[in-house]
C-alpha cells in the first residue's frame, strides 16, 4: 500500500470513472472499456471496498463540447467529503479541457481526495503531485488539439482535391473509387428535378411544398451512405435544403458552416452553427460531377431565394403573396431610401396604402410618405400591359406548345411510384411463394407483407386515377392565342392570381422610386435593364373610393318604402337577386341606414295613398288572382319595383267607378262555333273479329 493512502481515504468511499469519447469507440474499442473497468480491482487492492461506479458518460468527449453529467455527478460527490479517492485508467479520461481539470483539481485538493491510475497515486495536498497534475492537463489538452488539428489538417487537404465526402446529398450516392455518381432509381432522380423544375415555374419554395402536398408527392431521404433511401412528405426545410444545395449544379462545396461555442446562464457549453454564403466556402470547385440542372439555373434560383427573404436588409422584394397591393416591396422613398410597407384596412372590401414608417418605428420620427395603392397599382398595372402586350400572343402559343408536348410532372411522378410499389407488392408475392407452407409463422408475416404492399400499389394507382382525371387531355391552342389577344380583361379579372401578376410586374421592373405631393403621386420606374419611366398619378378625392348603389335600385327602395316596412324591402331586394353596392345581402339595418342616407320617408300605416296588391284586393271585394289579371290586361295601373317583390296600386286610381267596372266586368266569351266529332274522325276502339 501506498504510504499517500491513510485511514481517512479508506474511511471513505471510492468512485470509479468510465468514459469512452465516441459511439464508434463504444462499438469497436472493447478492450479499452475492459481495462477501465478493470480498475476496480486496483482500488480493491489499494484497501477500498466500497467502490462506486460512474459510466454514464460513455459516449462523450471530454474537450468541454457536451454536458457530461457523470462528471458532474462525480464532481458533486467529491465536494461533500464522501469519496476517499477517484480512479481512472488514465488520467485524461477525466477531462481535455482545462476548465473541468482545474474544477476537479481544486475540489479535490479541499477535501483531500486522492487521484489514482493504473500507475500512480497522486495527492492534490502536495506540491509535486499538483505541479505534474497540472503538467498533465494541459498534456492532455495540447494532444487532443493536436489530434484535432491534424485530422482537420487531413480533411481540408482532402477537400481542396474534392474528395472529402461527409454525408452525401439524396440524389447521390458514394462509389468504389471514392467520389459519387447519381443515384440509378429514376424516381428519385425524376423528383428532384421536379422540385427544381417547380421552383423556376412558382418563384418560392414554398409554394412547390404546397404543390408537393397537394399532389402527395414523397421526397427521398438518405438512410446512410450507401444509397438506402426511405420515401417520406415534404417538409419545407428539406425542400429548401435541396434547393440551395450546388452539389446538384455539378459543383463541389466545403466549409460552408462555421461552430460558434459559446456558454449558457447555467455555464454549460453552447454550440450553434451559422451558414456561410456560398461565395465564402472554404473550397469550391465547379464541374466536378454530373449534376442535375445547369449551373447558371442554379444561380438563377439562388437569386430568386434572395428576393423572396422577408428579413429586413435583404436586397429583394421578399416573396409575392396573396394581398392585393402589387407594388408591395417594390417602392422606395426618395427621401430616405427606405422599403415603403402596406397598410390594409376596411371590413368587407379590403383597401391598402402604401407608407414609409420605417424612421416612425426605429427612431420615432414622423412618417415620410403616405397615399393610396388603387390608382398607383392601376397606373402601373397600364404600364406593364403596354410592355407585354406586344408579346403576348406569341408567348401565349408557346406556352401551349410547351403544355401540349410535355408530360404533366405529377403524373410522371405517380407512374413513378406506381412502378416501385407494383415491384414491392410482386417481390413480396415471390418471398411469399418461396416459403414453406409448413412454417406458419413466417408465411404469416410475409403475407402480412405482401397485403400492405398490395395495399399500398392500390392507393398509388387511385391517386393516379385521380390526377389523370383532373389534367386536360388535350391542349386548345386556339384558346391561348384568345388569351393572348385579351391579356388585360385577363389581368383586371379578380379570378386571376394576384400573386402570378406580382411575379410578372418583379420580372419587369427592379424597383419604384416614389415621392407625393398635396395633390399628386411621382413615380420613377426602374425597368430591369436600366430604362426608367416617370408617372405622375393625382391624389383620390375625399370619396372617390365609395362604391355607390345603382340609380335603378335606389328608386326601387323609394316605391317599396310606401307599402312595406324595413324587414319586407330586405326580403324583396335579397328575393330578387338584388345586393348592396359592396356585394352583401340586404338587412333591415342596411335598408333603415340606406333610406336616411337617401331621405326616404319611412313607412307609415295610415298613409294609405298607395297599397299594395292584396290590400287592394280587399278593398273592392275581389280575390287576389282577379285583381292581377286585371292589371295583366291594362285594367288597372300597378307598379311592381323589384321583380320578387309586391304590386304597388295607387288608392285613388282604383276606387275611380270606371276602374271598378273594368275589374268586376266579365271577359267576353270566344268567337267561333264548339269542336264537335266529324265522321271522319277515327275511333280508338279495336274490333274483336
Amino acid at each position: 500500500m501506498s504510504e499517500k493512502i491513510e485511514a481517512r481515504h479508506l474511511a471513505r468511499c471510492a468512485i470509479l470513472y468510465v468514459r469512452q469519447s465516441t459511439q464508434h469507440q463504444l462499438q469497436h474499442n472493447e478492450e479499452s472499456r475492459r481495462l477501465q473497468y478493470a480498475m476496480v480491482d486496483r482500488l480493491r487492492a489499494l484497501g477500498w471496498s466500497d467502490i462506486e461506479t460512474i459510466d454514464e458518460d460513455l459516449g462523450k468527449s471530454a474537450a468541454g463540447t457536451v454536458v457530461r453529467s457523470g462528471f458532474q455527478r462525480l464532481v458533486s460527490e467529491v465536494s461533500l467529503a464522501k469519496v476517499g479517492a477517484i480512479g481512472a485508467r488514465e488520467l485524461s479520461r477525466f477531462a481535455r479541457n482545462s476548465v473541468d481539470w482545474q474544477r476537479l483539481m481544486e475540489v479535490c485538493r479541499y477535501v483531500d481526495t486522492l487521484l489514482i491510475d493504473h500507475e500512480a497515486i497522486y495527492d492534490l495536498r502536495k506540491s509535486n503531485d499538483r505541479l505534474l497534475l497540472g503538467l498533465k492537463g494541459n498534456l492532455n489538452e495540447y494532444e487532443l488539439d493536436l489530434l484535432r488539428l491534424r485530422a482537420l489538417e487531413a480533411r481540408t487537404e482532402k477537400a481542396r482535391r474534392g474528395e472529402y465526402y461527409g454525408k452525401v446529398a439524396v440524389g447521390y450516392r458514394k462509389t468504389r473509387e471514392g467520389g459519387i455518381e447519381k443515384h440509378p432509381d429514376a424516381r428519385v432522380q425524376h423528383v428532384i428535378r421536379v422540385i427544381f423544375a417547380k421552383m423556376l415555374e412558382l418563384g418560392s419554395a414554398r409554394q412547390v411544398l404546397l404543390w408537393m402536398r397537394e399532389h402527395r408527392i414523397e421526397v427521398p431521404v438518405n438512410r446512410n451512405d450507401q444509397g438506402d433511401l426511405a420515401w417520406k412528405s415534404p417538409v419545407y426545410g428539406r425542400l429548401l435544403m435541396i434547393l440551395t444545395n450546388p452539389i446538384y449544379a455539378g459543383s463541389y462545396a466545403y466549409g460552408r458552416t462555421v461552430q460558434i461555442q459559446t456558454l449558457d446562464e447555467n455555464g454549460s457549453p453552447r454550440r450553434s452553427v451559422k451558414r456561410r454564403e456560398l461565395k465564402d466556402a472554404s473550397v469550391l470547385l465547379h464541374d466536378r460531377h454530373e449534376g442535375y440542372i445547369d449551373r447558371e439555373v442554379f444561380e438563377r434560383i439562388q437569386a430568386m431565394i434572395t428576393r423572396n427573404s422577408q428579413i429586413h436588409g435583404r436586397p429583394g422584394p421578399g416573396a409575392a403573396r396573396v394581398g392585393a397591393a402589387l407594388l408591395a416591396g417594390l417602392l422606395r422613398c426618395r427621401r430616405c431610401g427606405e422599403k415603403l410597407v402596406v397598410n390594409y384596412g376596411g371590413s368587407s372590401v379590403r383597401f391598402h396604402r402604401y407608407e414609409c414608417s420605417r424612421a416612425n418605428t426605429e427612431r420615432g420620427e414622423a412618417r415620410c410618405i403616405n397615399f393610396s395603392g388603387l390608382d398607383v397599382d392601376a397606373r402601373v398595372s397600364e404600364l406593364v400591359l403596354e410592355v407585354v402586350q406586344p408579346a403576348a400572343i406569341e408567348v401565349s402559343a408557346k406556352l401551349a406548345r410547351d403544355n401540349e408536348s410535355q408530360r404533366d410532372a405529377a403524373v410522371e411522378a405517380l407512374l413513378l411510384e406506381l412502378k416501385a410499389a407494383r415491384y414491392a407488392a410482386e417481390r413480396a408475392e415471390r418471398q411469399y411463394d418461396a416459403a414453406e407452407p409448413e412454417n406458419r409463422l413466417v408465411s404469416a408475416e410475409l403475407e402480412r407483407r405482401w397485403n400492405v404492399a398490395l395495399e399500398r400499389m392500390r392507393t398509388v394507382e387511385t391517386r393516379l386515377a385521380e390526377v389523370r382525371a383532373a389534367t386536360p387531355a388535350v391542349v386548345d391552342v386556339t384558346r391561348f392565342a384568345a388569351l393572348g389577344n385579351d391579356l388585360a380583361r385577363i389581368w383586371d379579372s379578380s379570378t386571376s392570381d394576384i400573386r402570378l401578376k406580382k411575379r410578372i410586374v418583379r420580372t419587369l421592373i427592379e424597383q419604384i422610386a416614389v415621392d407625393t405631393t398635396e395633390r399628386e403621386v411621382s413615380l420613377v420606374v426602374h425597368w430591369k435593364g436600366g430604362v426608367h419611366t416617370e408617372v405622375v398619378v393625382t391624389h383620390r378625392r375625399r370619396g372617390q373610393n365609395r362604391v355607390h348603389t345603382p340609380p335603378e335600385t335606389v328608386e326601387a327602395i323609394r316605391w317599396l318604402a310606401r307599402v312595406c316596412s324595413d324587414e319586407q324591402i330586405a326580403r324583396a331586394l335579397n328575393m330578387s337577386d338584388i345586393k348592396t353596392s359592396r356585394g352583401n345581402l340586404w338587412t333591415s339595418t342596411l335598408v333603415r341606414s340606406f333610406r336616411s342616407g337617401h331621405q326616404i320617408a319611412v313607412h307609415s300605416a295610415d298613409d294609405e295613398t298607395w297599397i299594395t296588391l292584396s290590400r287592394a284586393a280587399k278593398l273592392v271585394g275581389v280575390a287576389d288572382l282577379t285583381l292581377k289579371r286585371a292589371v295583366k290586361r291594362a285594367a288597372v295601373t300597378a307598379l311592381r319595383p323589384v321583380a320578387r317583390g309586391p304590386w304597388i296600386v295607387e288608392k285613388a286610381h282604383l276606387l275611380r267607378p270606371d276602374v271598378l267596372e273594368r275589374i268586376t266586368k266579365k271577359p267576353r266569351p270566344r268567337a267561333g262555333k264548339r269542336a264537335a266529332p266529324t265522321s271522319n274522325q277515327l275511333t280508338l276502339m279495336i274490333p274483336r273479329t
